[in-house]
Parts: structure tokens; sequence; C-alpha cells
């Protein structure tokens, strides 16, 4: 039996250890040399509940995070309740054999069951048994035949610079695993054929990071709440040596606010939140939050990375577009995408830093004017401190000079006109981000059968999908995708859809906001929805098969 890829799942309780054991996993299959993808799905971190993550590893690129899992580790009885039921044929579920029962009758035939006593092998090490998780994550690794030194090379790098002992006695008891795996029958001998060449391996939250980093942020204000959280948590640990201040805060609204400040007096800042702080994106329900949020019209831009390596090249152009234009930009993701492991290429941190219009250069303190109306929206700045360059920064309505107008002097005709101008002047910004940001595109063939129409984080399973139909059905189907969800590209979009015969919209909500989205901007109304509004992730033989239904 030879495969091209695998699949390991891990469940448990949450402080089970769940996500820190499916990512040393992700480490060992990323240094065995497999593209790797993972998923995590987890309860409030809060209240605690049910988790768990699903680490795939493939010989050939990955665009998913895949279907059934060849090997489920179980943490907890409740685990095997859930997950026991999906291990095809031939694979392997490895559990306490002292706590956790499984149930013949829900499990399929050939899969083996690898009962372990995890918790006293542990304590053979340590009296405490926290690692009988590893003595079961080296027990995965001798089922799927993979090389120790990556176990040792990873738990180095998560133990190995302040407690080197810790990462020799965690590799002891991953070996532990190991052999009682031998000792009942060996490998699963699924025969992949590891190149052993490490692959780069980050979340999206990681690479957003990154690319802000490149891009020359130095203030991160944030109020923790998943799957936010692990930006701040990144950036509190790495973020001091390239010069960034992090400040954890009391709530999202001092967030927003030391982060306008930042950038105000010129600093390079950010926040990240989700929940209550501006919206739970834990699926693409929130997409008219992010367009509505505020008072009234106002320019910004909306940028929806589809996977790690967006993530890192929109958030750095997103520094530069909110300088360019003096205006707030936003880098839309979920979950699926913000915490997900995958392999990428090495990026490039070449980013080039473009602060935009500033009053000194070239201009005089005698003529300026903060608010200038101009043809493009975008008004000469002067950072506080400029010598001669003083100016109101008034945050209500006002005149070229900053004078206000929206308390006294409003109602009165030659202000109401001077209202007009200065809101037209800035609603001009929009033309200026619309070309600036990147356009809708095709992916797949010429004179598909169907395009699907998706944003963000859907990216992945569709194109699996995409490909699946045409292999096993001979449908031809292609993908009209949105890196840029505001302002949107009204005529490319309309180009593009000249050439689709039938349309299928794929999104993470019930309502299909981004679908009412387009047929706003454009009359076009996709033919057909799928929408997803469960909080879990798209999967690519669900979208496969409603391609078919659809063409059928």
């Amino acid at each position: 039996m030879s495969k091209r890829s695998l699949a390991l799942r891990v469940g448990g309780a949450a402080g089970d250890g769940v996500s820190s054991t499916a990512e040393s996993f992700a480490k060992i299959s990323a240094r065995s040399g497999l593209h790797t993808w993972t998923y995590s799905s987890y309860q409030s971190v809060i209240r605690g509940g049910h988790v768990w993550t699903q680490v795939r590893g493939g010989l050939d690129p990955l665009l998913s995070h895949g279907d059934d899992p060849d090997v489920v580790l179980c943490l907890n009885q409740q685990t095997m309740d859930v997950h026991q039921a999906d291990v095809p044929e031939d694979g392997a579920i490895i559990y306490d054999v002292d706590s956790v029962k499984p149930d013949p009758t829900k499990i399929r035939k050939n899969v083996r069951l690898i009962g372990i006593p995890l918790r006293k092998k542990a304590q053979t090490l340590s009296p405490n048994a926290l690692m009988r998780n590893t003595v079961a994550l080296g027990a995965a690794v001798q089922l799927f035949d993979m090389d120790f030194r990556h176990v040792e090379s990873a738990f180095k790098d998560i133990w190995g610079d302040k407690k080197p002992e810790v990462a020799q006695q965690n590799l002891q008891a991953a070996k532990l695993g190991a052999s009682a795996v031998v000792e009942m029958g060996g490998s699963l001998h699924l025969g992949l054929a590891y190149t052993n060449e490490a692959k780069y391996l980050m979340t999206g939250n990681e690479a957003l990071c990154l690319g802000a980093l490149a891009a020359g942020v130095k203030f991160l204000a944030q109020y923790p709440m998943t799957p936010a959280s692990s930006i701040l948590h990144w950036m509190a640990l790495h973020g001091p040596k390239y010069g960034v201040v992090v400040k954890q805060v009391e709530d999202e609204l001092s967030a927003m606010n030391m982060a306008v400040g930042a950038g105000f007096a010129g600093v390079r800042s950010m926040t990240a939140t989700s929940g209550g702080g501006f919206s739970l994106k834990t699926e693409q329900g929130d997409l008219n939050l992010a367009l509505g949020a505020g008072q009234g019209d106002w320019p910004r831009a909306i940028l929806a990375p589809r996977h790690p390596e967006e993530c890192f090249s929109l958030t750095a152009q997103a520094f530069n577009l909110a300088e360019i234009y003096q205006t707030p930009v936003i880098v839309i993701s979920d979950l699926y995408l913000g915490e997900g492991f995958r392999t990428v290429e090495k990026p490039d941190f070449n980013v080039p830093i473009v602060r935009g219009m500033m009053a000194a250069d070239g201009g005089t303190a005698k003529d300026f004017r903060r608010y200038q109306i101009t043809e493009s929206g975008v008004s000469p700045r002067a950072l506080p401190g400029t010598k001669g360059f003083q100016f109101i920064g008034a945050t209500d309505e006002h005149m070229e000079s900053g004078e206000l107008i929206s308390d006294v002097l409003s109602g009165l005709p030659e202000f109401v006109e001077e209202r007009r101008k200065m809101h037209e002047k800035r609603m001009r910004k929009l033309d200026g981000l619309r070309k600036d940001t990147p356009r809708p595109e095709i992916w797949g063939p010429k004179n598909a059968d169907l395009t699907v129409i998706l944003w963000g984080s859907t990216w992945g399973a569709a194109h699996e999908a995409i490909l699946q139909v045409e292999e096993k059905e001979g449908l031809k189907a292609n993908s009209l995708e949105f890196p840029t969800i505001f302002p949107f590209h009204v005529d490319e979009t309309l180009q593009l859809l000249r050439g689709v015969k039938q349309s299928l919209a794929v999104e993470g909500n019930y309502t299909g906001q981004f679908s009412r989205l387009l047929r706003a901007e454009t009359g076009y109304k996709p033919d057909h929805f799928y929408g997803r509004y469960d909080g879990e992730p798209f999967a690519s033989r669900d979208i496969a098969d409603k391609i078919v239904e659809v063409v059928a």
C-alpha cells in the first residue's frame, strides 16, 4: 500500500494539550518534507469543552486539511465517542487503555486499536503524567514511519532553549509510545517516501504578523480574544526585538484608540480583534459588519487573504494603503486561516514602505493646509512636532484649515457647501484605493461549465473540489476570487463575469453576504448559492458534490 498523504486527528478536553500535541506533529510533518495543513476546532477557551485538531501532510501541495483521518489520537473518552467512526479501513486509533474504551460496533473494519497505558508510561519518567500526550505522539510517529530525529528537532524548538532536559524527557516519552506500537504490530505501512527536506511552516496569523513587521509596524494594542489572540501572543514574543511596542489593554475601545493615536503621531500601528471587539470571525458571517462599521460614509479598504502568503503580502500592503490614503484598512480573516498551520515558501521581506503625502516634502509651512481639498482626496500630512506645520486635529467636520463647522457653524449655507466639498474629497480616496488594491481573478480552465465565486479561506477547499470534479466526473469548473472586498472592482468583475456560463457562490454564512454585495455593485446574481453556517470550514468533497449537483 502506497499513499501520497496522511492525516492525524488529535482530540481531547480543553486543557489536555491538544493544540501543542498537534503543533508538534505539524512540525514533524513539515520537517519530514511533507506539505502540511492543519485545522483546529475548539470551544470557548475560557469555558473549555471538546477540542480537536487535524494535521494533514502530503507529498504534493495541499489545499485543505482533508477528510477522514488515518489515525485518531484520543486523549479522552469523548474524543473516542465522537471520532472513532471517522477512521477509514486500515487506519488506527490511539488511546489510553486504562481510561478510554472504543465501541467496536462503530468502528470500520480493519481499523487497528492501539490501546496503550499512556498515563502509566508517562509516570515512569515524571510523576505528574503530563507527558502522556507525548507518549501518544510517539505512537503516531511510529505508525507513520517518520524519522525520530524530526521529533527531537521539534522538541528542541519548543523546549530546548530554556529547558533542554524537558526536551530530552519528552523525547524519551515519545520513544515509549513508539516502542509500544512496535510491540503491537508496527507501522501502518503507508509507503510515503519522505524527502526529509524541511519546509517553512506558519499559521495565517503568524504570516500576518511577519507582514506587519516587514512593513515597519511599531505599535500593537490589543485585547485578547480568539482567534485573534495568537497575533498578540506572537507579537509580544517577537515584536520588541524589532522595536515594536506591544500593549495588552483592558478592552477593544482602548486598543482602537491607542492604535489611532499612535498612527496620528506617525507610527505604523495596528490592532487585532474578534468577538465583541469587532466580529467573531470563526466563519464568513461578519462581512456586513466590516462593510458598515462606523457612522455614515467613510472611505476604507477591506482585504481578504486566501492563504498565508496573502496574509503576509496583503497585511504589508495594508500599511502602505493606510498611510497613502490616510484611512483605516481592514484585513479580514477567520479561524481556519488565522490559526491553521500551512507549509509556505520563504516570504520576501523586502517590502517597500510608502508613507504617502507628507507636507514637509517640498511644501512650506506658510502654505500648509492639513485638510486641503485635492483631486485625489488625499491632503498633505504633517506629523505632530514638525516645526512650523501646526494644525488642528479635528475629529468633527471641518474646513481645510481644521476649523470646526459641525458645531456653531453647521446649517449656515456657506458651511453646508464646505461640508459637501469636504465629504466628496474624502470619498475620492476610494478611486485610488480601487486602483491600488488587488483585482479579482479567475483560477482554473477557460470555458468552464461552472464558476465558483468565493473569497477568503474557502479558496483551498474550492480549488481541491474543482480538481476532484474534473478528475472523477470530467466536469470543468473554475473559480472567480476576490482578494479585495472593498472598494469593489466593478469594471474588472463585470469583464470576468462575461465568460461565466453558470455560477455557484460559496460562502461561510447563511445569507450570502458577499453575493449581495456582488449583486449591489454589478447587478449580477449568482445562479446558485452554497452556504455553510455551522462554524466549521468547508470540506472539499462537499463543494465537489455541490458542483456536480448544480451542473446536473
